[in-house]
């Protein structure tokens, strides 16, 4: 297929190896120039309106304002020029999203919302886990780039802002995962029990998941750079969750609890690093009140 790729950041690279990888022809752009070098295989363009056309477009851009910025108010959908469809990988609001079907449907481009679940070493490997929903053909259509970017597609139906809101429960599910870790921690560590042993008793015992073994380690060693997924985005996306929560009706009071808990991580310049940072507030506020 013909594709073109918008945001390369350390994701966005990784899916545009694996699309090379599969034989696509792979058409790049950034917002940021430079982005596109070591990259084998693709044809770096001067524009995003170049990118924008063919027989898909995908973005993998940071946020909404990003999102918003390139698509809508660059006026990508009012040009001759479009692509077949517009796959849009990033980790959005479900405002957006909703706002986004409804303006690719005015335009006739057909809209897809796929974010995905890993990091970037399970993105190089295509071990993604992608989360689709839009007009079914759409997604038949779209499934060799689904396929050759992930290890499986998981179909939330056809109203597109279902996919952002799994992915922003998942993502909510993972820091409350991180923030538990870390309050366990800091219990057992003023128990004289260090927080290393307590993680390698649970994480291969009651909480042998992956995202607890993953994180646990990664807590357990203090390993927080380099970052596979920034804390300052993992704040982001509790804060959309907490906004689609409130729309809905739903409380959420532990997101509440959690993102407080990242705006310290952030005021103490932890926001660049790996999301599971996290943990250190719980070590420090323990600290705080044995003082």
């Amino acid at each position: 297929m013909d594709v073109g790729f918008i945001g390369l950041g350390r994701m966005g690279r990784a899916m545009v190896g694996r699309l090379v990888a599969a034989g696509h022809t792979v058409r790049v752009w950034n917002r940021s120039p430079g982005a596109a070098d070591g990259l084998d295989g693709v044809i770096p363009v001067a524009s995003a309106a170049e990118a924008f056309r063919g027989d898909a477009a995908v973005t993998m851009l940071a946020d909404d304002a990003a999102l918003r910025a390139v698509i809508v108010e660059g006026g990508l959908l009012d040009r001759a020029e479009r692509p077949g469809l517009h796959l849009s990988m990033s980790t959005i609001s479900v405002a957006l999203a909703r706002d986004l079907a409804a303006i690719h449907e005015r335009a006739g481009v057909p809209y897809i919302a796929a974010p995905v679940f890993g990091r970037p070493d399970a993105a190089e490997r295509g071990a993604l886990n992608i989360v689709a929903a839009g007009p079914e053909a759409e997604i038949v259509r779209a499934t060799p780039l689904l396929d050759a970017m992930g290890a499986k597609t998981w179909r939330f139906g056809t109203e597109a802002a279902r996919a952002n809101a799994v992915k922003l429960a998942g993502n909510f599910m993972l820091i409350s995962a991180i923030e538990a870790m870390g309050e366990a921690c800091a219990f057992t560590e003023a128990h004289g029990v260090a927080g290393a042993d307590l993680l390698d008793l649970l994480t291969n015992t009651l909480f042998a998941a992956p995202a607890y073994k993953n994180y646990g380690a990664m807590i357990a060693e203090q390993r927080y750079e380099p970052a596979g997924f920034a804390l300052k985005l993992g704040a982001k996306d509790v804060r959309l969750a907490l906004q689609a929560a409130e729309t809905a009706g739903v409380p959420m009071p532990f997101a509440s609890a959690v993102r407080d808990g990242l705006i310290e991580a952030i005021a103490h310049g932890d926001g660049d690093k790996d999301w599971s940072a996290l943990a250190r507030v719980s070590a420090r506020r323990s600290r705080r009140l044995k003082s």
